[in-house]
């Protein structure tokens, strides 16, 4: 029923946005890895409702609860079970949608797939579920600090204003220091600015999430169904209110020529292979080549509004639905976290599977 993601480090997540709690189960993390609880509770913060101004006010600790997996500060190599409790549920609030398609929500659809929805926040809809998934990406991030993999995201555009960078030279040391999570001060309180207006009307914009991976060794990834790059395409399309990825070059490259375009390669002093350019993200044939992958990802204005709207029921009478409760402005400051779990998840699993071909082919 695809609530699982990943090949050999796997997650299984579960619970709903308004039930008792929601978790995961992670199989194939290798066993002897130190987990540091701190990291995946700051993650977690990253993430979490009403952390500022402009995202919404539902206040969750987002509190990790480890069940199983880890013993004395280590994996033991057994399935590592996080808990988080739902503590700050409003669920009167979405009373009045029991019966009612929200516009561009998955009411509808899940009505028309299950016969049967939980109306309250969405249930299994709900961004809540992606805190689940960022406790998951935070003991996978630490995997791959120990092969020197670093994976960094951050806000890159909201609306119309654009942050625009380098993603060989780009300083992300400040990313977290605005609420926005822009690492350029001066775009950051443009953003927020343009957020707090949309809050101020009752309505919502998208933005753009860029994402840098350096440390790739060259060969992770497969030939032809399991390419990285469709992989980590996968993985941020299944983020709530994700519209559009890209990678490398993207759609830009529809206006390049090939001469323009070919990454040349060279070797350093080292005997290293590198490329003198990197419009191809990092992946080349679906696997990596040793650059940095960066990728962006579009998201779409919130579709929950705090204004009125017209709509229809379950039984197909048309309504006003009136605009009430507690959400984003703008989801892309608390999506940066989800962003980076889910590229950590693609790149520990992919990783897992090239040391296991490279063992077989050492038999």
């Amino acid at each position: 029923m695809s609530n699982r993601f990943g090949h050999i480090f796997s997650i299984t997540t579960y619970g709903e946005s308004h039930g008792p709690a929601i978790g995961v189960v992670i199989d194939g993390c290798p066993a002897g890895l130190s987990v540091d609880v701190d990291h995946i509770a700051q993650q977690l913060a990253r993430r979490r409702p009403g952390q500022s101004a402009i995202v919404t006010q539902r206040n969750e600790a987002d509190t990790p609860e480890i069940l199983s997996g880890i013993f004395e500060g280590k994996t033991t190599g057994a399935p590592i079970h996080i808990l988080i409790r739902n503590e700050d549920q409003k669920s009167a609030d979405y009373s009045h949608l029991a019966d009612t398609y929200r516009p561009s929500h998955a009411d509808y659809t899940y009505n028309a797939k299950y016969g049967h929805r939980d109306h309250r926040g969405g249930g299994r809809s709900s961004a809540r579920e992606t805190a689940a998934r960022v406790a998951a990406g935070a003991i996978a991030m630490q995997f791959l600090q120990k092969f020197g993999i670093l994976i960094t995201a951050f806000v890159s555009q909201v609306g119309s204003v654009r942050f625009i960078f380098d993603p060989e030279n780009v300083d992300t040391s400040k990313t977290d220091d605005n609420a926005v999570r822009c690492p350029d001060p001066e775009k950051a309180a443009a953003m927020e600015e343009l957020i707090r207006a949309m809050r101020k009307e009752g309505d919502t914009i998208g933005g753009r999430i860029s994402c840098i991976i350096k440390g790739l060794p060259a060969g992770l990834g497969e030939p032809v169904f399991d390419k990285l790059h469709a992989d980590l395409a996968k993985a941020m399309m299944g983020i709530n209110a994700v519209k559009g990825f890209e990678y490398g070059s993207g759609f830009a490259s529809i206006e390049m020529r090939g001469s323009q375009h070919n990454d040349l390669f060279d070797v350093d002093e080292a005997g290293l292979v590198f490329t003198k350019t990197n419009y191809s993200g990092g992946i080349q044939g679906g696997i990596s080549n040793g650059e940095p992958v960066y990728f962006d990802v579009a998201f779409k204005p919130v579709a929950t509004l705090i204004q009125d709207q017209e709509s229809i029921d379950s039984a197909g009478q048309k309504v006003v639905l009136e605009g009430k409760g507690r959400h984003d402005p703008c989801v892309v400051p608390r999506a940066v976290p989800i962003v980076e779990a889910m590229a950590a998840l693609v790149i520990a699993d992919h990783l897992l599977r090239q040391k296991a071909y490279e063992n077989l082919n050492n038999l």
